[in-house]
């Protein structure tokens, strides 16, 4: 559960001051409160916060001179003027010295929270992004790329030329095959990674929410519409905007959505005004969108327009080669996480980690690596430490020709068997055999003089 937002409010206003706590803390947030700008800096150097309210005009430090020593502070809250004179000059000079916005007195109670409420939620899609960019560099970096078979090197060249351009890209593929990935790696590959990247979970929105959620509404647009509020679709303007499992979208919204693909523009509920809107959409979907069509529950026309550049992501089963390197990444994260000095995985665990099918792709994939690591007790994790599932649905055991064979011709044989298994991949013919590449090179070559 995410801690509480934590609030420095300061005024030497009592009653603004009391006003300004109550009304915060109601609405769940931590609140520490300053009778003066000297009290405000010390609770700001002793203290992290997620934003700062700060009058202008204090006796002792004035707003103007918190906000510089706030400013210093790493990191820095977002700081919010609060004055009584909302000239236009005093306004533009707060936000010139690095205010991110004011606040007017005598407050409006709905102004207030609607104001805090906005600035918590881009500071956290402004930390999404960078930690998520991070991930991605490291993940995606030519240097470190998890998983080299042929079906990942085309997705990676794919996202490399769309990247940057604006066209609508859909990505498909099965639960746990990484779409949401592929769509952050093509944001933060593109002109628009400075801005957040917006996702929405199609299927975790309640039908009733939805319309607000996306488009946002206007004061008294509905039952509980106290104030203004921007959708989604506003906050990833000059960004990239990702559905998740599009497929879901009920059909009422997605003419909606057509509407903002096509023209750009969109409307608040309960608003009259058309909004202008800059914004690249990524869909993803686990279902056959043709499919659907068909049978009447997604609009051909938004089908087609989504449909601009495709890419399919390839089932775990289907790239059986990356599942070593895929194991080996998670073990090594999740092993640096709780501190455990593993140096990787038995023969053994990688032949029932090779063999199995992972109907969750590698997303359970990840999972399994994360339980084994939480479970090993060697240096090295052991078929043991694998999730019972993976043991239960392992392949049998190939079956000997019915002619008796020597002991070296059963080794050469086994050996045919497995790099024609493995596609003549030998990397991962010698993991499923338990030995390195130098000694599978030597068993051919010794098998080739010999013929």
């Amino acid at each position: 559960m995410m801690s509480a937002a934590s609030i420095l409010v300061a005024d030497d206003d009592a009653v603004a001051r009391e006003l300004l706590v109550e009304v915060l803390t109601r609405e769940g947030y931590r609140v520490r409160a300053a009778a003066g700008g000297a009290e405000a800096i010390r609770f700001a150097e002793s203290e992290v916060f997620d934003v700062a309210l700060i009058d202008l005009r204090m006796p002792d430090v004035d707003g103007l001179g918190v906000l510089a020593r706030i400013r210093q502070l790493d990191p820095a809250p977002p700081v919010f003027i609060l004055t009584a004179f909302a000239a236009m000059e005093t306004a533009i000079d707060a936000i010139r010295h690095g205010a991110y916005d004011y606040l007017s007195k005598p407050f409006r109670v709905d102004e207030i929270k609607l104001a805090v409420r906005r600035v918590l939620e881009t500071e956290r899609l402004v930390r999404e992004n960078r930690e998520f960019r991070q991930e991605l560099q490291s993940r995606f970096g030519m240097e470190r790329l998890i998983g080299q078979s042929p079906e990942m090197v085309d997705i990676y060249r794919l996202v490399a030329r769309v990247a940057g351009l604006d066209t609508t890209v859909l990505v498909q593929g099965e639960t746990g095959t990484g779409k949401e990935l592929v769509a952050r790696a093509i944001h933060y590959a593109s002109p628009r990674a400075e801005r957040p990247f917006v996702a929405i979970d199609c299927a975790a929105l309640p039908e009733n929410l939805f319309e607000s959620e996306l488009f946002g509404h206007e004061r008294g647009a509905f039952t509980g519409a106290v104030g203004s509020r921007r959708g989604l679709l506003e906050t990833a303007d000059g960004s990239t905007c990702f559905f998740d499992e599009i497929g879901e979208l009920p059909l009422g919204l997605q003419a909606k959505l057509l509407r903002v693909i096509q023209e750009r523009v969109l409307r608040r509920v309960g608003g009259n005004e058309p909004m202008a809107v800059n914004l690249r959409l990524i869909a993803a979907t686990n279902r056959d969108l043709r499919k659907r069509v068909e049978e009447g529950t997604f609009r051909e026309d938004l089908y087609y327009r989504l449909n601009g550049v495709t890419i399919t992501m390839p089932p775990l089963r289907d790239r059986g080669a990356d599942i070593p390197l895929l194991a080996h990444e998670f073990m090594q994260r999740y092993a640096a996480a709780a501190g455990k000095p593993l140096e990787g995985f038995a023969p053994e665990a990688l032949t029932l980690l090779s063999s199995y099918r992972w109907p969750g792709n590698v997303r359970e994939l990840e999972h399994a690596i994360e339980r084994a690591v939480a479970l090993a007790r060697s240096a090295v994790i052991l078929p043991e430490d694998l999730p019972p599932e993976i043991h239960a649905d392992t392949v049998r055991p190939p079956e000997l020709p019915a002619r008796r064979m020597t002991l070296d011709e059963v080794r050469r044989w086994y050996v045919a068997t497995v790099l024609e298994e493995t596609g003549g991949n030998k990397v991962r013919a010698a993991e499923l055999l338990g030995i390195d590449r130098r000694t599978l090179y030597r068993i051919l070559e010794r098998d080739e003089d010999s013929e």
